[in-house]
């Protein structure tokens, strides 16, 4: 077994589809078929199973996925040391971003790798805050942008900067509202990730402290799919500005602030207390946090007037 069949196995098992690592690494995709044919030669055994629509993965698979990312991780340390001399960014690091910032970050994140960090390689993998605290925590994962983190004694967290929730809807309902009390939300059908995710969790929280009961009518985790539905006219969301940017909804929407009181939502840069501090970690923490920054104020200045309709 050789580096390009694990790198290759990993690519198809994360993506569930032959088609798509190809696509990702820019390879053919017979290429991949055959590193991955030949990796199960030499283990003898199945690792993936060919289905209609992708692969998935076997109970071999699935701990021969475990041992790929512990391996690649060792060897992406190994450059990084080496690099550290040249005090260089070298080797890989693997960054989570959480879905309502990741459409506007991947982009402008492998632009400036490409840019200043031509030596090292990027994986973005994207989850919710629970998910990329137990990737940090297992290894899994080495940097990413995580709202309200809870305490972890093998993650490391620094502030970055705090949003506020607005409530987003018709024009027609919202059009004339400007801000909206927290007390007025009882008054409107909401679309919400599920509980426990940050949002929903916080919005509870702040619910049960004002004795406001919330009419959460149905749960949806990916922030195009709620903005189709309440464009739909299935409800209202409560989102981030951030998270509407670079979303096309038109101009039959618009967001009223949630206030009095506002719910923030601390967002934080969260790395794992196990990985050492190198040149390619430092360098990546720098452009994440100074790329979520801009885009998070830029979303800000774009809808700063109260009720404006969202382009």
């Amino acid at each position: 077994m050789n580096l390009q069949q694990i790198e290759t196995f990993v690519a198809v098992a994360e993506t569930g589809s032959f088609s798509k690592a190809a696509m990702l690494s820019d390879s053919a995709q017979p290429a991949l078929s055959r590193q991955v044919r030949a990796l199960e030669m030499e283990l003898r055994e199945t690792l993936l199973i060919r289905t209609g629509r992708g692969v998935t993965l076997t109970e071999a698979g699935r701990r021969l996925l475990e041992h790929s990312h512990a391996i690649l991780q060792h060897v992406a340390q190994a450059k990084e040391d080496l690099g550290c001399e040249r005090n260089e960014p070298v080797g890989r690091i693997v960054v989570g971003l959480p879905p309502s910032l990741a459409r506007r970050l991947t982009l402008p994140l492998i632009d400036a790798f490409s840019c200043t960090m031509p030596k090292a390689r990027i994986a973005i993998v994207e989850g919710f805050s629970v998910q990329m605290a137990e990737w940090l925590a297992s290894g899994r994962m080495d940097l990413g942008l995580v709202y309200a983190p809870e305490p972890h004694p093998h993650i490391e967290t620094t502030p970055v900067l705090q949003e506020r929730l607005c409530l987003v809807g018709p024009a027609s309902a919202l059009g004339g509202l400007g801000t909206l009390g927290f007390e007025g939300l009882s008054a409107f059908p909401l679309i919400m990730p599920q509980y426990g995710q940050i949002f929903r969790k916080l919005m509870e929280a702040q619910a049960r402290l004002s004795q406001v009961k919330l009419n959460v009518v149905w749960e949806v985790s990916s922030v195009p799919a709620i903005l189709d539905l309440v464009r739909g006219g299935y409800g209202y969301a409560a989102l981030t500005r951030s998270a509407l940017d670079g979303h096309v909804v038109g101009d039959q929407l618009v967001v009223a602030p949630i206030e009095t009181p506002a719910v923030m939502i601390p967002l934080f840069m969260a790395q794992s207390a196990k990985r050492k501090a190198t040149p390619l970690l430092r360098c990546t923490a720098a452009v994440l946090h100074e790329l979520a920054t801009q885009v998070c104020k830029k979303a800000e200045l774009a809808a700063n007037a109260a009720g404006e309709p969202l382009a």
